[in-house]
């Protein structure tokens, strides 16, 4: 009897990891991902633009990030990847934060850190003292990050992620939308796991589900 309940589990286990493979292997519009109302313009060439939308306050973006780095790094030559950190109310100096690093080049230098400095070190970033207190600690060029914190660049970009958000139709994060059309997240590409699964196993299901939809703009670009 118990010889037979671990082969039930067994096989239980192996149809579960046949059914993920194949869901995040072959996503379905409406399912694993979905297209956007309105195609948005893109501005990467040969490539295929990937834009991720996140908030550093975020903990399922916290959790993403560092398997989403690696994804991005082993598809350089294939994408150009963006990130648009999302608005909410009171999260303004984390916004101007990402666009001053952005500014100045240094995401892939700090991103990470950031991160880690709202969910390691508990300084929430939601002023503009919290964010001093980062960049002395960091080792920022003090004065090139607030003039590009300040700056009207960043201040705009501010003013327009309320509509930029609504363009993309984003009102849950993290949220990735591929070549300014095809619209996925964690959540979504596990939308046809037989059962609840856990957050990391909705972080690993998204790469596959990415590697499908360039896989898809590629092939319909070939075809014309």
């Amino acid at each position: 009897m118990r010889f037979l309940k671990h082969m039930i589990a067994g096989l239980s286990l192996g149809l579960f990891a046949l059914s993920a493979s194949a869901a995040v292997g072959n996503p379905e519009n409406g399912r694993e991902y979905r297209n956007l109302r309105q195609a948005q313009p893109t501005d990467a060439g040969k490539k295929i633009e990937v834009i991720e939308f996140f908030a550093y306050y975020c903990p399922h973006c916290y959790a993403l990030e560092p398997l989403m780095a690696d994804w991005v790094k082993k598809n350089s030559d294939k994408i150009v990847f963006k990130r648009v950190h999302v608005l909410n109310p009171g999260v303004e100096a984390q916004l101007k934060t990402y666009y001053a690093l952005e500014a100045l080049g240094k995401v892939d230098q700090y991103q990470a850190k950031v991160f880690e400095t709202f969910h390691v070190e508990r300084n929430r970033l939601m002023s503009n003292d919290d964010v001093t207190r980062m960049v002395n600690k960091l080792g920022i060029d003090k004065a090139a990050f607030f003039s590009a914190y300040n700056s009207f660049s960043v201040t705009t970009r501010l003013g327009r992620m309320e509509k930029t958000m609504a363009d993309y139709e984003v009102n849950s994060w993290p949220t990735i939308v591929v070549d300014g059309r095809l619209q996925t997240s964690p959540t979504q590409a596990v939308a046809s796991f037989p059962s609840r699964p856990t957050e990391e196993q909705q972080n690993r299901a998204l790469l596959p589900v990415l590697d499908a939809l360039i896989a898809k703009v590629q092939k319909e670009r070939g075809a014309k």
